[in-house]
């Protein structure tokens, strides 16, 4: 890329004060209390936006549907806030979040710049591959996004993290397969701004130091939680060995000790053992028959919402039985668990996407609008996460 001579980022001295805010950087974070993700990204913020000077600077997490959400903010004082606001999937398409992968800092000094035109010598092979440029121009949709939202300059860092799995199997491309994105930090400017390489790749220092800080707390918290859940199975297993099986449902620990949830309840040999909120025993018999007709080939369920579902019978559970998981002991015993309604309420950035629009990876469409809005969400349980499936089945 082009060097300004003028920069003093560029000389030795402005390289070496670059690289030691970043370690300074790194070492605050890695001196923050242990077991507090949220202060772990206020934190990172704060000092991304320090070293790079952009008006505002963001952590955005992209939860398991794959939709993101702004869980850190640092910004102007004028600046209005994007914390807590969520964004549709199709907001950063998957042919992007793969890039990301491969080029993990990407930066656009002026959306409104004036792309210059790549000549190929025609003796060349293939087409040339601009993935891994830093001058590469953003693609038209990206930079009318940009100009909607009021962002004239950007730099976006993925955040990296393990998945688990084998560490010597490699996806397509050379890429681990044990790394996930787990989100982005994402820098805005309201005018033209350049951010020299010596200080990108003090940034780029900063990511991976905050990857392997975040990798830690997840794997902490997740630890903790397989811990607690051996423990309850195991006991609850000894019950079962020692007592009759209602003992999970009338003995302390009993099955609501296993994951979060308002109600449960055992159906064994025909006879119905509720526990707290639960349907009434004619409900779950209807529950069981509508199992049996619509998932009999399955080894359980679980759902936020019965009603699209496709129970009939949601209605009249009311709000005190929206979701539900379900697991077969045999082909006419069953273990439930209920989750009550939870008043929702979620920020969208801009014009949520209809449910069904799906990335179908090559249409691209700016959104005009990122007024923010509220999606109460009604009739729905919390949903349930793949960790509390792991430990009914």
């Amino acid at each position: 890329e082009p060097a300004r001579t003028e920069d003093p980022a560029l000389s030795i001295a402005g390289a070496v004060q670059s690289q030691k805010l970043a370690v300074r950087a790194i070492s605050r974070l890695q001196a923050l209390p242990g077991g507090d993700v949220k202060l772990l990204c206020d934190t990172v913020v704060e000092h991304v936006r320090e070293l790079t000077g952009y008006d505002r600077v963001m952590v955005y997490r992209f939860h398991e549907d794959e939709h993101g959400e702004v869980v850190a903010e640092s910004r102007r004082a004028d600046l209005e806030t994007y914390l807590g606001l969520h964004y549709p999937a199709t907001d950063i398409p998957q042919a992007s979040r793969f890039l990301f992968r491969q080029n993990r800092v990407r930066m656009i000094a002026d959306c409104h710049a004036t792309p210059v035109r790549v000549i190929q010598d025609p003796g060349l092979p293939q087409p040339l591959c601009l993935v891994g440029s830093t001058l590469r121009a953003p693609h038209g949709c990206h930079a009318q996004y940009m100009a909607n939202m009021g962002s004239i300059a950007s730099l976006v860092m993925a955040v990296i993290i393990s998945s688990g799995g084998d560490d010597e199997q490699t996806a397509r491309g050379g890429i681990s397969s044990t790394m996930k994105l787990w989100g982005l930090v994402v820098c805005h400017h309201t005018s033209p701004r350049f951010i020299p390489f010596p200080l990108r790749y003090a940034c780029e220092f900063l990511m991976q130091a905050f990857g392997l800080q975040l990798n830690m707390e997840l794997q902490l918290a997740h630890q903790l939680s397989e811990k607690h859940i051996l423990r309850t199975q195991t006991l609850l297993c000894d019950m079962l060995l020692r007592e009759s099986p209602t003992g999970i449902v009338t003995q302390s620990p009993s099955i609501m000790d296993l994951v979060k949830c308002d109600g449960a309840a055992l159906y064994y040999h025909g006879k119905y053992y509720p526990l707290c909120v639960t349907p009434t025993e004619s409900q779950i018999k209807d529950i069981i028959e509508w199992l049996t007709v619509c998932h009999g080939d399955s080894t359980g369920l679980s759902t936020d919402s019965l009603a699209d579902a496709g129970y009939l019978g949601a209605a009249a559970l009311g709000d005190a039985v929206c979701g539900m998981a379900v697991a077969y002991i045999t082909p006419s015993d069953y273990l439930f668990w209920f989750r009550s309604h939870t008043a929702k309420e979620i920020k969208w950035g801009g014009a949520k996407h209809h449910p069904e629009d799906k990335d179908d990876g090559q249409r691209m469409h700016p959104r005009s609008s990122f007024k923010a809005f509220l999606e109460v969400v009604k009739s729905r349980s919390l949903p349930w996460e793949n960790a509390e499936m792991d430990a009914i089945h």
